[in-house]
């Protein structure tokens, strides 16, 4: 179960953002894994690795990106929030699938398609932009990402920048 990390003893946010990304990834893979045959009872796990996506996307985008420098990231921050804004029409489109099922859609292939995005996606962020993350929030900016971060909610209506 997705739940977002405790992040309260953690030492860097460039960890508790890589161990999401783990958990996030694993809850699909268990997804995929799943040989339940009630969909609701199978999907369950997933839509809340989705929920949790998004609210990971959104520390991201309004927390910890405004905040790094600006000059050597602009280009990097610049395909993360393009790769972030397809991430969201793709969940988009495994809500819908899921919410309304349609004869000759391929769920699991979805989650395959998704699951190849996030690891290209995180391949680039977890080196390029999370130690920043540690070295150049302040400690305002840091205590807010790890307040958000254990509170687990995505503000109702919000949507990524490039979705």
């Amino acid at each position: 179960m997705v739940t977002g990390p405790d992040v309260s003893d953690e030492v860097s946010l460039a960890a508790a953002f890589t161990r999401e990304h783990h958990e996030i990834d694993t809850a699909i893979e268990d997804f995929l894994a799943s040989a339940e045959t009630d969909q609701v009872l199978r999907t369950a796990p997933l839509l809340r690795a989705v929920e949790a996506l998004r609210r990971h996307i959104y520390l991201e985008e309004e927390i910890v990106f405004p905040n790094l420098p600006p000059g050597p990231l602009r280009m990097p921050l610049m395909v993360m929030r393009r790769e972030h804004g397809e991430l969201w029409r793709r969940m988009d489109d495994l809500e819908r699938r899921v919410a309304a099922p349609a004869a000759g859609e391929d769920l699991d292939g979805a989650c395959r398609d998704l699951l190849a995005l996030l690891e290209t996606h995180n391949a680039k962020e977890e080196p390029i932009i999370y130690p920043h993350m540690d070295a150049d929030l302040d400690d305002d900016e840091r205590t807010r990402v790890r307040d958000l971060f254990e509170s687990g909610t995505l503000p109702a209506g919000w949507v990524c920048q490039d979705a």
